[in-house]
């Protein structure tokens, strides 16, 4: 799981709840778009991850979120224990 998908999770939020933060922000995304995000399939602009940053507060930097390959999820360490 990606830091932007643990973080959306952890929180309860859909995606959807997540898109209309953003736009409130001035982002215009879809969910679509923020569900490819947030697998790591497509790379975020910077400006949606600073977005992105800004919904999420102190859970998420943009290295998080641009580079979230860097951050290995130990989730499926804990599954099979």
């Amino acid at each position: 799981m990606t830091p932007l998908k643990k973080a959306r999770t952890n929180r309860g939020w859909r995606l959807a709840d997540v898109v209309e933060r953003l736009r409130e922000l001035g982002e215009d995304t879809d969910t679509g778009n923020l569900s490819r995000v947030e697998r790591g399939v497509q790379r975020p602009s910077a400006t949606l991850a600073e977005q992105l940053c800004k919904v999420f507060g102190d859970d998420l930097t943009e290295l998080h979120i641009l580079y979230p390959e860097r951050f290995p999820d130990d989730s499926s360490e804990k599954q099979v224990a």
